[in-house]
Parts: structure tokens; C-alpha cells; sequence
């Protein structure tokens, strides 16, 4: 795969107008006080595992309109004290899958929940546990497509509201220092991770791999591979319905929450990623916290010969070294 984008020079310098839709504070702050006001209080059942050196709760927490989202929390055993916690978010197509999986949070020291994805979990790894009750109105197979004709209704939206009531959980889960919380996530994950430090005051740390769903119109300009691909077939056959869908993919472009956000940030991007282009993750990177009234940290890994990988386990080994100085 060759380069896809703009030379790099030019991409540590890209920062887009991307224009807001008026109103856009007021549908965050709403959609998530209704999740809330919704929420059943959050259950966790410890669960038996040939695994010695973890402790493994099966979480079950209310995320948009109430709606049940399952996660799985691991600690490392024998650990009393609070432990500040990586709240992880999954790329498009995977659930929460084996417990055994994910455990590098756990073996170094954090507290972690990984939350399961809604409707997902069919396409990549070992399942999901969590449905997605929302119907839809006509949409591309796929999920982002679903309910796009209204932000209220729109599946990201859905989405990303439960990856704001992970934190609220992760928060309130036994030996957890509730002062001390990060998020991450790659791809589908790395666009959750953005939107969720966007939103969320208690997120002191994002780990941003490859974002998903960060300066949308850009990706829909210059990439047709999947996941985006997925709104322009949508948009080949609704042809009228464009102004309607862009105006929903505004309220839910990450470029906008990443401006917003508080939190110290490590992002990767890879040049020859052709699902999420590098000047759509540089275009969130270089507006993280302009809306902030503080001199945010943030800095971005750059992996010039690789695709939507990133930097895979490279990435992982400087994420838990950077994480040590921010938690």
C-alpha cells in the first residue's frame, strides 16, 4: 500500500475548518443527562477463571436510553489499594470476547474494563454479549449507517453514549481510583476514545490509535474502503437524503469533541492507512483541546510504512510507558 494522503509535513500542520452544527453542546449534554436519568445502577459479578494472577468481574452497566451494555473488568489479584483504570474500547466488528484476551492493563498494574460493543461482535475475534434493540430505518449492511437521517437516532450516537457511561462505571467498580481514569482504543475504538475525552471531565488520559469517525466529510472525499465506504453506498442509493446524513455526521464528527478535550493524549497514525486516512486522525490531534483553557499534553506517534495496523505492539510498549507518567 503506498502513501494515501498528504505528505507528512503538510499533515503536522493540517488543521481544517470543520464547521460545528449549531446546537452541538446542547445534543451532547441532553443525550447523555436522558442516559443517566435512565441508568439502572450497575452490576458486577465476579467470575471464575483458570487465571491466577487477575481478579475478573462480569459487568453489566445501562448505557443509552438505558439499554444494557456488558463489559469485562479485570484488576491484578491480591490488589487492595485504588488502582487508576483503562476504560478500552473495541474496533469495528469485534465484542468483548474471551476474558484472556486483554490483559496487559491488568499485568501492569490497572484496573480495566473493556466494554463490549452493541450489535457487534460478528465480524472479527470471539463475540460480543451485548445487543442492539434500536431498529432502524433503511441502512447499508454495516452499522454506521443506522438511524443516520437524525443524530438523535443515528447508531454512533448510540454508541458513543455508551462509551461515556464506561467511564461513569468504571469509576464506581471496587478498587478503582476514580481520580485516575484513561481510555483507549484503536480504529473504531480510537474514534470512542476521542468523543468519550471530549465529553467526559473525569478522563485525565486518552490513548488514541487510528481514529474512526474524525473529520468525516474528508474521509468520505478520499477513501471508499469500509467502514465509510458503507455511507457513500448509503448515499448512492438515497441520493436526496445527503444534506440530511452530513448534517448527522457533524454532530458526530470527532474533530469537534476533540477540541473539547481535557485529557493528556498519545495518538498513533499510520501513512498508509487507507480506512482512516492520516490527515482525518491528524485533523482531531491538532484540534485536541483548542477549546481548553490549559495547556494539554498531547503527542502522536507516526508510523510512516504502515496501514491501519499502526503500530500494533510497538504502540502498546510506549503506551505503557506514556501512561506511567500520566496516571
Amino acid at each position: 500500500m503506498p502513501f494515501v494522503d498528504l505528505p507528512l509535513a503538510e499533515l503536522e500542520r493540517y488543521h481544517p475548518h470543520v464547521p460545528e452544527p449549531e446546537g452541538l453542546d446542547a445534543f451532547w449534554s441532553g443525550t447523555l443527562a436522558a442516559a443517566r436519568a435512565a441508568a439502572a445502577p450497575p452490576h458486577a459479578a465476579r467470575v471464575t477463571t483458570a487465571l491466577e494472577l487477575v481478579d475478573t468481574w462480569d459487568v453489566t452497566f445501562s448505557g443509552h436510553g438505558g439499554d444494557p451494555v456488558r463489559g469485562w473488568f479485570t484488576r491484578p489479584a491480591g490488589r487492595d489499594e485504588p488502582l487508576p483504570v483503562v476504560v478500552e474500547y473495541l474496533g469495528y466488528g469485534r465484542g468483548r470476547g474471551q476474558v484472556h484476551e486483554r490483559l496487559w492493563w491488568a499485568a501492569a498494574g490497572y484496573a480495566h474494563l473493556l466494554m463490549d460493543t452493541r450489535g457487534q461482535g460478528a465480524q472479527h475475534g470471539t463475540g460480543g454479549d451485548t445487543p442492539d434493540p434500536v431498529g432502524s430505518g433503511p441502512a447499508t449492511p454495516g452499522f454506521l449507517t443506522r438511524g443516520i437521517d437524525d443524530p438523535a437516532t443515528a447508531y454512533w450516537t448510540r454508541l458513543v453514549t455508551d462509551a461515556v457511561r464506561a467511564v461513569d462505571t468504571a469509576r464506581t467498580l471496587p478498587g478503582v481510583d476514580a481520580e485516575r481514569v484513561a481510555v483507549s482504543g484503536t480504529s473504531q475504538g480510537g474514534g470512542l476514545a476521542v468523543a468519550v475525552a471530549g465529553l467526559h471531565p473525569h478522563v485525565r488520559a486518552a490513548m488514541v490509535n487510528l481514529p474512526l469517525m474524525c473529520h468525516v466529510e474528508r474521509a468520505l472525499a478520499i477513501t471508499d474502503a469500509d467502514p465509510y465506504g458503507e455511507i457513500a453506498r448509503h448515499l448512492s442509493v438515497r441520493r436526496e437524503d445527503a444534506d440530511r446524513v452530513l448534517r448527522t455526521l457533524a454532530h458526530l464528527d470527532g474533530v469537534h469533541l476533540a477540541r473539547r478535550a481535557g485529557a493528556a493524549t498519545l495518538f498513533s497514525v499510520g501513512l498508509r492507512d487507507a480506512i482512516c486516512p492520516p490527515s482525518t486522525v491528524f485533523a482531531a490531534y491538532n484540534a485536541w483541546g483548542e477549546r481548553v483553557d490549559a495547556d494539554v499534553d498531547r503527542q502522536i506517534v507516526v508510523y510512516p510504512w504502515n496501514g491501519h495496523d499502526g503500530g500494533d505492539a510497538l504502540q502498546l510498549t510506549r503506551q505503557l510507558t506514556w501512561l506511567r507518567n500520566h496516571l
